[in-house]
């Protein structure tokens, strides 16, 4: 439950700031989590990016204020963070459908976005198939990356697929089996510091070389205890489905807490014909007080 109740934590931060400059990694820092994670997480679960939450709670509450009072466009667009009327009036007009000078003329409809409330939504008692798994430290060889963070929500974005048809084609995975004895492949993906808004992905084979060819890196993965889900399906969209599963069914309702390290995606034919991948996620059994 401390999952869900962190999430609304995040919600009831977001409201309470409303008018102030804040970014999703304001928001993840109020809650104590890594940016990265924080902006899969809530992604994953409510379908949105909490910036674009920010911005059309904002918008919603604008056309509002346009619609009631006689305020200039200038201090309404300043009031919620706008740098100018320009800048105001054409995500406006995106959001509503009209700018905010028609907004004020009687009888114009204006689009409402109203406070998310996360909840528990029990439907049909699906049941989702895990198992966790222990597993000593070890080392990947990884062609490795650096992605925005609001590309894993943006629609239609295509960067990390794309990342792995280029590297089928260059020699990638000639290279990482030149220095690997297990022909295992990994995308790894690694949180980033509050810092930063880009994250590490990596192409990766199990390490078991003497030298490290140009152009790729070693990468450590520290965790020890892993719960484990097969993806199901012939295409990669059942990875997002897949995780959107963890994040909203196996996370907010097991004993486990998944931990700000390292994730995978683990493509091997010892998963099964049916299976597309499996997902990694480190884990540790949440503690009650």
């Amino acid at each position: 439950m401390d999952f869900i109740q962190s999430l609304q934590r995040a919600i009831d931060y977001m409201e309470e700031h409303i008018f102030e400059p804040i970014t999703y990694e304001d928001v993840a820092r109020h809650i104590y989590m890594s940016s990265y994670h924080f902006h899969r997480t809530f992604s994953l679960v409510t379908g949105i990016t909490a910036n674009e939450y920010i911005r059309n709670r904002r918008l919603s509450m604008a056309g509002q204020e346009i619609s009631i009072s006689d305020e200039k466009v200038i201090d309404i667009a300043l009031k919620y963070g706008y740098d100018s009327p320009e800048s105001f009036t054409k995500a406006f007009t995106r959001f509503h459908g009209i700018s905010p000078n028609v907004a004020r003329r009687a009888g114009m409809k204006l689009k409402s976005y109203n406070r998310l409330l996360i909840k528990i939504k029990l439907e049909g008692g699906t049941v989702m198939d895990y198992r966790i798994e222990k597993r000593e430290p070890f080392k990947l060889l990884a062609k490795v990356k650096k992605f925005r963070n609001e590309s894993i929500s943006e629609d239609g974005n295509t960067e990390i697929p794309d990342f792995w048809k280029i590297s089928g084609k260059d020699g990638t995975f000639d290279v990482l089996k030149q220095n690997s004895s297990k022909y295992d492949i990994y995308g790894a993906c690694a949180p980033i510091s509050k810092e930063s808004a880009h994250f590490d992905y990596g192409i990766a084979m199990e390490y078991t070389g003497d030298s490290i060819p140009e152009g790729y890196a070693i990468w450590e993965v520290k965790p020890t205890l892993w719960a484990v889900f097969k993806c199901i399906g012939e295409t990669g969209d059942c990875i997002g489905e897949t995780w959107g599963k963890i994040f909203s069914e196996f996370l907010p309702g097991s004993e486990y807490s998944m931990l700000d390290d390292t994730d995978f995606e683990l493509y091997s034919e010892a998963a099964g014909a049916d299976c597309f991948c499996e997902i990694w996620i480190p884990v540790e059994k949440k503690k009650h007080v």
